[in-house]
């Protein structure tokens, strides 16, 4: 019996079989060539893993009249104002 060249712990062979990015270049419409992260479709280049949370924390947080929570309240303001107007009638 001979020993197989295919070593499963080897890191390069494990990143010649991992999944490829799904991002394509807008110039030439080619695929990325790196592997994507561990539970994502893209690469670490092309955004996985990436961006910063919601909420007060984020840098670019100014006064959150457009957060989730302003914009249910809001609904929900006009939907019992229709209400009583209906009411009314």
């Amino acid at each position: 019996m001979t020993k197989g060249d295919a070593n499963p712990m080897n890191p390069v062979h494990r990143l010649q079989k991992a999944p490829r990015c799904r991002a394509k270049a807008k110039s030439t419409g080619e695929r990325c060539k790196c592997p994507a992260v561990r539970g994502w479709a893209v690469c670490r280049v092309h955004g996985a893993r990436g961006g910063h949370a919601a909420g007060p924390t984020h840098p670019q947080w100014k006064h959150g009249g457009r957060s989730l929570e302003v914009v249910l309240a809001r609904a929900l303001n006009r939907l019992v104002a229709q209400l009583s107007v209906d009411d009314l009638s």
